[in-house]
């Protein structure tokens, strides 16, 4: 199964994984990088050739760096390290919102790359609470609570609640329409439809069911200042 990282190397749409503590790991230090929370690397066509690997894998530091150089690809994946992502096992919640502070701050100092930038924030599990909204079964393996997702960018609705269903693989899609590349197999999630929604009944709910939105109502980009630009340049 190939992996939207190789559909973007495919399409010569440069990215990085950015992971926390990654440095120090590759060093043998004590650190808290994830090892198992970057999906590019069970890809061999990535993680077995060590010069793709290397180009396609950095740490956070490094993301940081890449900001200030004007250097940044053109999608980032950016995984905090267990100190600072929030899980109340290694982390606090406050310092996890310290770190997308410093993140949003220094974009924004950049007004050519934030005008050229979504910001999208979400968490990986619900924490195990109850919800009380809709589940679609969207495959075999249905779809779980509701977790937090945000946008920040000059052209998303800034203020307002999106009704459109998500799924996590909602950021795959954003990207293979925003960069032109094709879903990643004939039956992964990225093949269905983006939901059409019954405004008189539950907006959360498709009529097209399986259905998961590519984030595309989550902006605007029929903005005076978005100029003659077809697209996101980073994400």
């Amino acid at each position: 199964m190939p992996t939207i990282g190789d559909a973007l190397i495919a399409k010569n749409v440069s990215w990085v994984y950015y992971g926390g503590g990654f440095n120090d790991a590759a060093a043998n230090k004590p650190n808290a990088f994830c090892p198992i929370c970057n999906p590019m690397q069970y890809a061999a066509s990535i993680y077995g050739n060590a010069a793709v690997r290397q180009q396609h894998t950095k740490d956070i530091v490094d993301f940081f760096a890449d900001v200030s150089n004007d250097t940044l690809p053109s999608v980032s994946f950016v995984k905090p390290s267990g100190f600072v992502d929030g899980h109340p096992q290694s982390s606090k919640l406050n310092l996890f919102e310290a770190l997308l502070d410093n993140i949003v701050d220094r974009v924004r100092a950049k007004p050519e790359l934030f005008a050229e930038t979504a910001i999208i924030v979400t968490w990986d599990e619900s924490g195990g609470f109850y919800d009380s909204g809709f589940i679609q079964p969207v495959d075999f393996f249905g779809d779980g609570p509701r977790v937090p997702f945000l946008v920040i960018s000059p052209f998303s609705r800034g203020g307002n609640v999106v009704h459109t269903y998500y799924d996590h693989v909602s950021i795959t899609k954003f990207i293979e329409r925003n960069w032109g590349l094709k879903p990643l197999s004939a039956r992964s999630r990225d093949n269905l439809p983006n939901p059409i929604a019954d405004e008189d009944d539950n907006r959360y709910v498709p009529r097209n069911m399986p259905a998961i939105g590519d984030l595309m109502e989550m902006f605007h980009f029929d903005r005076d200042d978005r100029g003659d630009r077809d697209s996101h340049d980073r994400g």
